[in-house]
């Protein structure tokens, strides 16, 4: 038997380490390992994909609070043409809150512009005049519908495949799956993510192993960048090995003193992995202070690449950095990135109720930067093998919200656009009705975007499984299907 005392020394001893991973990421790892190992049934590292891969990591730019799919890439002349009539729309937020399916609403035609660029003729609207140069590479999906009428739900949706229950996030199924390539930086990352909607849910591991969770780096509110300490104390070489040896030997015997204590007892006590974990997150943390302090670095790009990516600019600096360190990531090997743009606030940037003039604003902040980073992928030889995914929880309704000057949350039809990573370029897959609210033709829904991502990466999104509570779970659940349509 143990005492309170003891009880209270041995549970302290892991909060430190909790919160040192948290903050500073995990080792680079095989999923062939632990104790949830089937070599049958998910990838063994970056040596056992499933089927080649086209692109071996994923720069996601979330837009969070749900871009306008008709003022954006989807445009509809039937907007133009009834702007101001009164139209009967099946409406899945309508009849969550009066159960009644239909209702009248005032059509809203767009404020912007739709032009045709490149060879390929994509249609933009006057939001987006820097990304319109980059059509010739981007495959725009405009028949995406997904789950959930509010923020909370749709968001979690879109990052963990589930509505309500805690799943681990696609960055650490992807981490899980494939590893790092990099053992000096974690292997997934969240740029500035936001506190609501899910909050850290949306980059965390759920019931994976917590070296497969999301490092946050920054908050949606702040412009902040920086790793806190990541510079280390000045110490010599061989005085910071004695501190490891000793920090490792302290560690195996609380290892090995939890380990006996759990014997007989029915308190289980964190498994040999999970400290393995936090030991690795250490070595992790430490190799950082060594490595990372560069590529977070953006003073070493040339004023060139600055400009590129509207650094220069009050408008676009923030998000400029933003996109620019997800580069830099990229080029240092890590797996996953995503580079959030948002606010910590109950009402996400995008979400225009009212007021949709707002859009354009946010489209300035963000424009000029993507088109950066897609420049600067490609001329680096990055975009060949870097799937950057560009989209929001949902899309917003053809109609005026409550005859205001706004559009509501839209789940039924909406746009994303990929570049690179093997999708096929300068092609725009699926439909929306002539109001652009349903998708109606070659639909595709979150599930089935996540196992195309997947399937891009060389994981079979079917295969890539983790055992909890008796059953086996994946991203896709029991859903999903590659639209192999948009592959190159």
């Amino acid at each position: 038997m143990f005492d309170r005392r003891q009880l209270l020394s041995y549970s302290a001893c892991g909060f430190g380490a909790l919160a040192a991973y948290g903050l500073l990421g995990r080792h680079q790892v095989s999923v062939g390992q632990g104790p949830n190992a089937n070599s049958g049934s998910r990838v063994e590292g970056v040596s056992g994909l499933h089927h080649a891969a086209k692109a071996k990591r994923v720069i996601f730019l979330y837009m969070q609070g749900g871009i306008s799919q008709v003022d954006s890439f989807d445009p509809k002349p039937m907007l133009e043409k009834q702007d101001g009539q009164m139209v009967a729309f099946d409406d899945a937020r309508e009849f969550a809150n009066t159960r009644k399916l239909g209702s009248n609403q005032r059509v809203m035609k767009s404020p912007w512009t739709f032009k045709q660029y490149g060879n390929s003729g994509r249609w933009v609207s006057d939001l987006f005049p820097s990304i319109a140069q980059h059509v010739d590479r981007m495959q725009f999906i405009h028949s995406m519908h997904t789950e959930g009428v509010a923020h909370g739900p749709s968001t979690l949706f879109l990052h963990c495949g589930s509505l309500n229950t805690v799943r681990p996030s696609m960055g650490s199924w992807t981490l899980y799956g494939l590893g790092s390539e990099n053992e000096n930086l974690p292997g997934f990352i969240s740029i500035a993510p936001s506190i609501g909607n899910g909050g850290f849910r949306n980059y965390g591991s759920a019931f994976l192993p917590a070296r497969f969770q999301g490092t946050p780096l920054g908050r949606a509110s702040q412009a902040d960048l920086r790793i806190e300490h990541i510079e280390g104390v000045r110490n010599s070489e061989n005085s910071q090995d004695q501190r490891w040896q000793l920090q490792r030997q302290l560690q195996q015997m609380q290892l090995d003193r939890l380990t006996k204590m759990s014997s007989g007892h029915e308190m289980v006590f964190p498994a040999a992995d999970e400290l393995e974990s936090l030991i690795a997150s250490y070595e992790l943390a430490a190799r950082m202070q060594s490595a990372s302090p560069e590529v977070f670095d953006l003073s070493q790009e040339s004023e060139e690449t600055r400009k590129l990516y509207g650094i220069d600019r009050k408008e676009t600096e923030i998000y400029g950095k933003r996109c620019l360190l997800a580069r830099r990531l990229c080029e240092a090997g890590v797996r996953f990135i995503q580079v959030n743009y948002g606010d910590d606030t109950a009402n996400p940037a995008w979400d225009q109720h009212a007021n949709l003039p707002k859009h354009m604003d946010h489209a300035t902040a963000v424009d000029k930067p993507v088109a950066g980073l897609l420049a600067d992928l490609h001329r680096r030889g990055l975009l060949e093998d870097t799937l950057v995914w560009f989209g929001s929880e949902f899309g917003r309704q053809p109609y005026a919200e409550k005859n205001g000057t706004g559009r509501d949350h839209n789940p039924g039809g909406f746009t994303v656009w990929l570049a690179g990573g093997g999708v096929r370029p300068g092609e725009a897959y699926g439909q929306t009705d002539e109001f652009g609210q349903l998708a109606i033709q070659d639909k595709v829904h979150m599930h089935d975007l996540h196992a195309t991502i997947f399937h891009l990466l060389g994981i079979d999104h079917e295969r890539l499984v983790y055992r909890y509570a008796g059953r086996d779970f994946r991203l896709t659940d029991v859903y999903g299907k590659v639209v192999r349509d948009i592959i190159a």
